[in-house]
């Protein structure tokens, strides 16, 4: 029974395999916990920046020893290869120097050294040019420790984006198609076939975007991008969540609490929802917020809580993994991810470490052959909110270095045929 299960699963909701090209980001030691990387908006994320914004990095140590840690910053080409640009072409100032704004945690059970960094400040003064760039975190045996990515952008284009149906008929109910076109009336783009890549993010998620698209065609000084399947994501399903606030006060989500080292918050079991009907659930597309009752400055005083998670199935899933999935450990798979099937139970189950604060998260089914299958247990709907991103990149033949020229949103609750 489970083997037809399985087929079935894997035929209705085969995967979108889409990687990054070039350095891939170094994924943080089991020690650093909630990493925050943002533009001062308060999600955490992939941040896009206007060139002259700012934006911080914030993470825990929780061996709380107020170890030294150093960053580095450099740029990247559209492919996430090296550009040719010494540092001196990209940044006002230097980088790597010393973090030095940390602060030990206060008032709880688990402690942690809390670090922030804030760019520009009085080491890097600004960062020049557009482009993808690397932020690297090193300890004091210049080892790196974890590094994020992030963009920077320009807006010498006008970039719209729009959310449509799949034109596939298959796809009609569980596809979004993203349409944009790129307009430059004031800037010269020269040779576009060859010199413009464009990159489409779902809701700021790197790991899942559609890198290098090509311009269909173009009209004067506009670029169209109209394809169906080639710029087409799986819609996915509304993200589940809990709040964890209170360390000792059950909510909606969360069934009991059990005081032992730490708290353990044990919630409700979820549901496989791939073969229900669409149900529209708010939810901030995978990121979280950090908050606590219990003090006043949650970067220092929020707990950290064993938070137990239960997916109820009833039988095995063959051929792959489930994990959780979401922006709090930047969308990562790994063994702190990973459920386990309780044969007592039922059911596939973990336990995980979280900073006290609201957490969107799903269920999703990583294949032995790698590819990772949002829709496995989530299904996918066309109605689900979704947000897109788009990113124009220009590299002319001879340059040194690719510029992004333009930026443009969209969300899926604007969706048309």
């Amino acid at each position: 029974m489970k083997t037809k299960i399985t087929l079935l699963f894997l035929l209705v909701f085969f995967p979108l395999l889409l990687t990054a090209q070039g350095v891939q980001e170094v994924p943080p030691p089991n020690y650093i916990r909630t990493v925050i990387f943002n533009d001062g908006s308060g999600y955490s994320g992939t941040p896009v920046l206007r060139i002259g914004e700012m934006f911080n990095l914030e993470f825990d140590d929780i061996i709380g020893d107020e170890a030294n840690y150093y960053y580095t910053i450099e740029h990247y080409d559209y492919d996430w290869t090296p550009s040719q640009l010494v540092k001196s072409e990209y940044m006002e100032g230097f980088d790597n120097v010393r973090i030095t704004n940390y602060t030990n945690s206060f008032n709880t059970l688990q402690l942690y050294s809390h670090y922030k960094l804030t760019i520009p400040n009085e080491d890097t003064h600004a960062l020049k040019v557009t482009g993808n760039y690397m932020l690297n975190i090193f300890n004091q045996a210049r080892e790196i420790v974890f590094s994020r990515k992030f963009m920077i952008y320009e807006p010498l284009t006008q970039v719209g984006v729009q959310v449509k149906r799949s034109r596939d008929v298959k796809f009609i109910h569980t596809r979004q198609v993203v349409n944009f076109a790129v307009n430059s009336p004031d800037f010269i783009i020269r040779n576009p076939e060859e010199s413009i890549y464009a990159v489409i993010l779902q809701n700021n998620n790197l790991k899942t975007g559609i890198f290098n698209v090509k311009p269909q065609y173009h009209i004067g000084s506009e670029l169209i991008y109209k394809y169906d399947q080639l710029t087409s994501f799986w819609g996915g399903n509304e993200y589940l969540n809990f709040d964890s606030k209170d360390l000792r006060a059950a909510t909606v989500k969360i069934k009991f609490i059990e005081a032992r080292d730490l708290y353990h918050h044990f919630l409700f079991s979820d549901r496989i929802r791939a073969f229900e009907p669409y149900t529209y659930n708010p939810d901030i597309n995978g990121k979280f917020v950090i908050r606590t009752m219990q003090g006043r400055d949650p970067a220092i005083e929020a707990g950290y809580v064993w938070t137990h998670f239960s997916l109820q199935t009833f039988d095995i899933f063959e051929g792959g993994e489930v994990h959780l999935y979401g922006e709090f450990n930047n969308f990562i798979l790994d063994d702190s991810t990973r459920l386990i099937y309780n044969m007592e139970t039922g059911a596939y189950e973990t336990a995980r470490l979280f900073k006290q604060g609201y957490y969107d998260y799903k269920y999703v089914f990583l294949r032995d052959d790698g590819v990772l299958d949002e829709g496995f247990i989530s299904g996918n709907f066309e109605e689900t909110e979704n947000d897109y991103s788009v990113l124009i990149y220009y590299h002319p033949p001879g340059a040194r270095y690719s510029r992004i020229i333009g930026m443009g949103n969209a969300s899926s609750v604007n969706i048309s045929n």
